[in-house]
C-alpha cells in the first residue's frame, strides 16, 4: 500500500487535488474529519480542549464551536501550539489505526490529506510528501471567495502556517495549483500511474 501525505497551506488547492486523487481511486483520510471525531463531546480531547479554552467555545449542544476556537488560536501562536499539543497525538493514533485497517483490506493507494503533516511531524505515517503550492496573491484571492472568512481572518490563518518554501524543501512532489482546474486535473492524472503501480 502506498501512502501519500498531501499537505499545503490554506487556499493552496490541497482539497481540490485530494478530490481528483479520490476520483482516480485513492482512499482519502481527511485529517479535518479525524479532528471532528476527536472533538466529539465528552471525549478525552474534548474535555482537555474545554479545560484549556473555557466553556465559551461550546455551542448550546455542547459541541466545540470550531469557528470560535479558530478565532482564539489563529491570532495567538502560543494558544495554537497548546491546541495542537492536545489534538495531534490523539489524531495521530486515529490515523495510524485507519491506515492499519486499509492495509488489512488490501487498499492500494491512501492519501492522508492534512495541512499540518510537517508541523505535527506525521511524516513517519507516509511514504511520500506531496505539497500543493500557489503564490500568496492567488491564495488570498481564493480565500476572499470563501464564505465567512474576512481578509483579516484569512491573513491570520496564512501567517500562522509554515511558509510554503519550507514545505517545498521537504516534499517529494510539488504541485503548482496556480492554473485552471482542467490543467490541475491533468497534472494529478499524470502523477497517478506511478502511484497505482507501486
Amino acid at each position: 500500500m502506498k501512502v501519500i501525505g498531501l499537505t499545503g497551506g490554506i487556499g493552496s488547492g490541497k482539497s481540490t487535488v485530494s478530490r481528483f486523487l479520490a476520483e482516480l481511486g485513492a482512499v482519502i483520510i481527511d485529517a479535518d474529519k479525524v479532528g471532528h471525531e476527536a472533538f466529539k463531546p465528552d471525549t478525552e480531547a474534548w474535555r482537555e480542549v474545554v479545560a484549556a479554552f473555557g466553556k465559551q467555545i461550546l455551542t448550546l449542544t455542547n459541541e466545540i464551536d470550531r469557528e470560535k476556537l479558530g478565532e482564539i488560536v489563529f491570532n495567538n501562536p502560543e494558544l495554537l501550539s497548546r491546541l495542537n499539543q492536545i489534538m495531534h497525538p490523539r489524531m495521530y493514533e486515529m490515523v495510524k489505526a485507519q491506515l492499519k485497517e486499509y492495509r488489512r483490506q488490501g487498499v492500494r493507494v491512501v492519501v492522508l490529506d492534512t495541512p499540518l503533516l510537517l508541523e505535527a511531524d506525521w511524516t513517519s505515517l507516509v511514504d511520500e510528501v506531496w505539497v500543493t503550492a500557489a503564490p500568496e496573491s492567488t491564495v488570498l484571492r481564493r480565500l476572499k471567495e470563501k464564505p465567512g472568512l474576512s481578509e483579516q481572518q484569512a491573513l491570520a490563518r496564512l501567517r500562522s502556517q509554515m511558509p510554503t518554501e519550507e514545505r517545498i524543501k521537504r516534499a517529494e512532489v510539488v504541485i503548482n495549483t496556480d492554473c485552471s482546474l482542467d490543467e490541475l486535473k491533468a497534472k494529478v492524472k499524470e502523477l497517478w500511474p506511478k502511484l497505482a503501480l507501486s
